[in-house]
């Protein structure tokens, strides 16, 4: 009681809270803002969410033709309010509205299947053709990197630990005993794990893959120098293996994956050379024009060069490691070699008739 009496004293009486007159300014100035626009937002909401669930038969034909007008009007609308810096509500509100709209007026009307079937329909095999100099470029520089592994070990052997890091050598070294390198080429008794070494050997094979393809921006030469450093390995082996007589065996033996596995990594190295080929030699063009032009193609080459390597670490952890007769293994990778080169020839041919 003494408190609601003090309180009626004007000394003890707690000032009201009153909002400046700039802040109630702004909050009316939100307001009209939103009344003035609200109706069409909200019409361009309707039009957008009967796009979103897939059912356009609800949308009038004046609605669907004032489509692009609204759309334009909520971005002017969504400008407006960051410039003024309006409701933070209705900035969410409109960004997320223009962003829908966008989506259903200007974003790509393909799903993943149809995109999906395009590439593999042509798309890559169109996209191959196109570098088939940058192929050539990367197909010398690989089998001169084999040619000088073989080379350098078969005139001087030291040269073989050089090439070959000890992990991946395994015993297979000059002088090896041919037993122990027969013994090396044999098959697996079971799949067990062999699942787990796939995916080893696909992410080794991705990496080698991806950075041949990064280093290409460097005008291709890292990439040259990486595709004979990688080869020299393999004729470094080649050699081991030719010198204890098993040299049939060893190439049956890496065809299994090799032709679809070195396949992958020739792409992926003759995109990034296509890239830096393309930005040593611009032409009449920026070098950002060529080396955006040069992108877009080697991004589909480098993206059907990882679907290869899937292929060949499917290959190579699982049928290399269970077939092991070497006319079987050799007829395997024969038929991936030809499957390949089938595939692109083919494709080429309907797209010619597409067209």
């Amino acid at each position: 009681m003494a408190l609601d009496y003090l309180r009626k004293i004007p000394w003890f009486r707690q000032a009201e809270i009153v909002a400046p007159d700039d802040i109630e300014a702004a909050s009316l100035r939100s307001d009209r803002f939103r009344l003035e626009r609200e109706v069409d937002w909200q019409r361009l909401e309707r039009i957008v969410t009967a796009l979103e669930k897939g059912r356009p038969k609800r949308i009038t034909d004046d609605d669907l033709l004032d489509l692009p007008v609204l759309y334009r009007k909520a971005a002017s609308s969504l400008a407006v309010a960051r410039e003024t810096s309006l409701d933070a509500a209705a900035i969410a509100y409109l960004d997320a509205l223009v962003r829908r709209a966008w989506f259903q007026i200007y974003g790509p009307r393909e799903t993943l299947t149809g995109w999906l079937r395009g590439f593999l329909g042509g798309g890559w095999s169109r996209a191959v053709r196109a570098i088939w100099l940058d192929i050539c470029i990367a197909l010398f520089f690989m089998v001169a990197g084999t040619v000088v592994g073989w080379l350098l070990v078969s005139r001087e052997p030291d040269w073989f630990y050089a090439l070959v890091p000890g992990a991946m050598s395994g015993g297979r070294e000059p002088g090896a005993d041919p037993e122990v390198l027969r013994q090396s080429l044999e098959p697996t008794a079971n799949a067990d794990g062999l699942s787990i070494f796939a995916t080893y050997l696909f992410s080794n094979n991705t990496g080698v893959a991806i950075l041949a393809f990064a280093l290409g921006f460097a005008f291709g030469i890292p990439t040259l120098l990486l595709l004979i450093s990688n080869m020299t390995l393999l004729g470094a082996l080649l050699f081991v293996f030719a010198e204890a007589g098993l040299g049939y065996e060893f190439v049956a033996w890496l065809s299994v994956h090799g032709t679809t596995e070195l396949g992958a990594i020739l792409l992926a190295g003759a995109a990034g050379i296509h890239v830096g080929r393309s930005m040593a030699f611009p032409g009449q063009r920026s070098v950002l024009a060529a080396a955006q032009g040069a992108g877009v193609r080697a991004a589909q080459v480098m993206a059907g060069a990882t679907i290869m390597l899937v292929v060949a670490g499917l290959l190579e952890g699982f049928v290399r490691q269970l077939v092991g007769e070497p006319s079987a293994r050799l007829a395997i990778g024969g038929a991936m070699l030809a499957f390949w080169c089938l595939y692109f020839a083919g494709m080429r041919r309907r797209q010619d008739r597409a067209v």
